[in-house]
């Protein structure tokens, strides 16, 4: 019986010399050395503190995804506000246009469990550009390019809209990218 007692006390003692040693001012823990996995789309870190807020815009009738460093990723509709607005200056130099500039198209934005429910009030004016599944593409490919949105679901007066996937069919499903990748630009 002695015998088992001192293994108890020898594991007991071994248990006791595992823990992690206590210090007495915090110290600096450098990260191992990677690779790591990429961060989700989105909302990847671009600079100290900093997300990434992707955008998609038009050239030569094509989507094309930029990113534009912010510091916090703002709501759904601001981001979708933001968009409307249509490229920076910098995005302009680089020729780089909207379908969904200069049109009286309103929308506003909300997400229910990662499908962001766009409500369209207005219709597009004759603005010279009449390619709306560049319109519609743009707005969901900005979206879904977000870690929090998986797709985008169009409506008008609270009822399921009809609008074009790249193909030109029309579908009141919820889209993703996948449904506008044959518009996307070749990186």
């Amino acid at each position: 019986m002695t015998y088992r007692w001192l293994i108890i006390i020898c594991g007991v003692m071994l248990a006791a010399g595992c823990g992690v040693p206590v210090d007495d001012a915090p110290r600096r823990v450098s990260a191992p050395p990677g690779p790591f996995a990429a961060p989700a789309a989105g909302t990847a870190p671009t600079s100290a503190g900093r997300v990434a807020e992707p955008f998609c815009f038009v050239r030569d009738d094509r989507l094309v995804r930029v990113v534009r460093p912010v510091d916090y990723l703002p709501d759904i509709a601001t981001h979708l506000g933001q968009l409307l607005a249509g490229p920076a200056p910098a995005d302009r130099d680089a020729r780089l246009t909207s379908a969904l500039t200069g049109t009286a198209l309103q929308v506003g934005a909300r997400l229910t469990g990662g499908i962001a429910e766009v409500e369209v009030a207005g219709a597009a004016e004759d603005s010279g550009r009449s390619d709306e599944i560049l319109a519609f593409g743009q707005i969901v490919c900005t979206l879904t390019s977000r870690a929090d949105v998986h797709a985008v679901s169009f409506r008008r007066d609270g009822q399921p809209l009809e609008v074009p996937r790249a193909d030109g069919s029309l579908t009141t499903d919820p889209l993703g990218v996948a449904d506008y990748r044959p518009l996307m630009a070749a990186r």
